[in-house]
């Protein structure tokens, strides 16, 4: 974003007497700001019209004359805003809709996302150093190991297991999980604090980051390389062979990462197709941690928690920025096994710092409303799905039964989706309240505190409660119920914007598929109409109502679906269907598609029946005389 200069009152009438204005980073938009939109630039016959593409601005526009337009090309994206008095001024022009490279850019004016760090900010960031050992406890010669995704360059957890050589854990596991030492190099209430605070977590759009820390510390000195030393908060956990974690501590260290592997590497290798990299790590790296994954998944089990499925879209991209390929991610084993070490970690610093009675930021997730639970049961009820009556007392138990009832049903979909939708957002907050969905009494986040700002006020509550600074420099005088509610909305932005932006790469990719016909599911179902995902890519797209041929369709509220007045044909969430791409445009992130009938077999045509012989049959017609051979009229059936 870019602060407006308020000491010139007459520079905003026309666009070329607008100086040019710095970017910034530093000051969150207020009231008091003129409120940015982002606009596609219509050409008119003396001037042009900017029309409105983020879907959440009730901006309907405004048109600019010739001179105001001045070096706009059809479809550019302009960023700007208006007076008070109805004035344009401009801010940006981040080039054409047609160029997939603006849709980040885009995200972040529309959702005034920080995006630039002040000077003082990076100073701090570049004068960074890897520290010596000194105090900290040397892991240098562990085998940690970090686990990403292929495209990641920020690397801030690492992980490491072996079998526990105490005979009184037989079959025990002691594992570490090592985090990057953020707090080593962010201290409180300097500015490269201030700058992370106000991001309060990176945001990941599809062909760029926009990080939480400077690239120097986020890609550089906290990313976790490998064969490179690196400052590391850890805690090395003691865990028995039913995944119960008997001891935990945490301690700050030295690391040097063994390998840097990506999750479709582990997963090969642990199918038996190890590459050049993993076969060295498979006896003593890969093989312990998917035994202790083992543990810990048994673990999870016993205790339950909701198992939805969600669907991630991931994209490839050529090198002009264009969609090569969408799909939708299919989730590793590789994925479940750092997941579970994460938990586990900040499980452990959770229950830390509630038995040191020390103030800190929990992630939380409230349990759902019993009535929107009860209406699931009310609905597979009504569509003659045979399950037991709601138990209010073991939630989870019974979402996880009504899935699982329902999984190998075209229903599946349809609960899955509303299960999700019935519950209640994560989020930050002070006060402990477990975490509903992971079924855990006290939760954190500690593992990622390169992308979110509550795992940093994480790793200084641990370092300040367990004494672990050796400087003495940690001093935490934070109001923790604002920034819990700061950083909350920060993330739920960041999710908003990543959305849009990955919406918008979807609708370009499709515009290339206009008039292909693809398996869909029906996803959403409103008074508008019927909303699609196309199968194995991720795509949603809108059929309206009216577009639903051979009947009058009513909606059926309570049970999702639309159903014809007279043919009685239902459209229901879950639903397979299959559609033809009609539209794509990126401008509005919308996809059209239109139902496509699918042909019926022809059923092969049945011999003709023979004629009934009739007893009386080449005689003159008498009506007492009718009757079937060899059947009495008094045997036949009534109609």
């Amino acid at each position: 974003m870019e602060r407006r200069d308020k000491n010139k009152k007459d520079n905003h009438h026309t666009r070329r007497h607008i100086p040019k204005r710095k970017e910034y980073g530093g000051t969150p938009h207020t009231e008091k700001e003129l409120k940015q939109h982002v606009g596609i630039f219509i050409a008119k016959r003396q001037g042009g019209f900017l029309a409105p593409c983020h879907r959440k601005d009730p901006f309907a526009g405004i048109y600019i004359d010739a001179e105001q337009s001045k070096g706009f090309n059809e479809d550019d994206v302009i960023v700007y805003s208006v007076t008070r008095q109805g004035e344009f001024q401009f801010i940006k022009n981040l080039g054409p809709i047609h160029s997939p490279k603006t849709y980040a850019q885009m995200g972040v004016y529309a959702y005034h996302l920080p995006h630039v760090f002040s000077d003082d900010a990076q100073h701090i960031a570049n004068k960074g150093t890897i520290p010596e050992l000194g105090a900290r406890t040397d892991l240098r010669n562990i085998p940690l190991v970090t686990i990403d995704g292929a495209d990641a360059k920020d690397f801030d957890d690492a992980v490491f297991a072996i079998s526990d050589p105490d005979p009184r854990n037989e079959g025990g596991w002691r594992a570490i999980v090592a985090i990057a030492d953020v707090s080593h190099y962010v201290h409180p209430g300097d500015a490269l604090d201030k700058e992370a605070y106000l991001r309060g977590n990176s945001v990941y759009f599809v062909d760029r980051v926009v990080p939480m820390l400077p690239e120097h510390l986020s890609n550089g000195l906290c990313s976790l390389r490998p064969n490179e030393d690196r400052a590391c908060l850890a805690v090395e956990m003691i865990i028995d062979k039913s995944g119960k974690i008997k001891s935990h501590r945490f301690k700050r260290g030295l690391m040097r990462s063994k390998a840097r592997l990506t999750y479709d590497q582990v997963e090969d290798a642990i199918q038996g197709k190890a590459d050049a990299t993993t076969a060295q790590l498979m006896d003593d790296v890969i093989t312990p941690l998917y035994g202790c994954y083992k543990s810990l998944k048994k673990a999870r089990d016993l205790r339950g928690t909701i198992q939805v499925e969600t669907i991630e879209n991931v994209f490839t991209l050529n090198d002009d920025g264009t969609v090569q390929a969408a799909k939708a991610k299919n989730r590793l084993e590789s994925h479940q096994l750092i997941e579970e070490f994460m938990i586990a970690a900040n499980v452990a610093a959770a229950k830390t710092l509630q038995a040191k009675d020390w103030p800190t930021v929990y992630r939380i997730h409230e349990r759902p409303d019993k009535s929107r639970l009860q209406n699931l049961y009310s609905l597979a009820k009504n569509l003659k799905i045979s399950v037991k009556k709601f138990d209010g007392k073991n939630v989870i138990g019974s979402i996880n039964e009504l899935l699982h009832i329902v999984r190998d049903l075209p229903y599946f979909r349809l609960f899955n989706d509303l299960v999700l939708r019935s519950q209640a957002q994560a989020r930050y907050s002070p006060h402990n309240m477990g975490h509903f969905g992971l079924n855990l009494a006290a939760y954190c986040h500690f593992t990622s505190p390169i992308r979110r700002y509550a795992d940093l006020v994480v790793h200084r509550t641990l370092i300040a409660a367990l004494d672990l600074d050796n400087v003495k420099r940690v001093a935490i005088d934070l109001d923790l119920a604002t920034v819990s509610e700061h950083i909350s909305k920060t993330e739920r932005i960041a999710m908003e914007a990543e959305r849009e932006v990955q919406d918008r790469f979807m609708a370009h990719y499709m515009k290339d598929h206009l008039g292909t016909v693809f398996d869909g599911t029906i996803v959403g179902v409103g008074i508008p109409g019927i909303f699609i995902e196309i199968n194995g890519i991720g795509a949603q797209g809108f059929i309206p109502k009216q577009d639903l041929d051979g009947d009058y369709f009513i909606l059926n509220e309570t049970q999702h679906c639309y159903v014809g007045r007279h043919t009685k044909k239902i459209y229901q969430m879950g639903n397979h269907v299959k559609v033809m791409v009609t539209n794509a445009d990126p401008i509005i992130c919308s996809i059209g598609f239109s139902l496509v009938k699918e042909k019926r077999a022809r059923k092969k045509p049945q011999p003709k029946a023979k004629k009934a012989v009739l007893e009386n049959e080449g005689k003159p017609f008498k009506k007492t005389s009718y009757k079937i051979k060899g059947k009495p009229k008094s045997d036949r059936k009534k109609p």
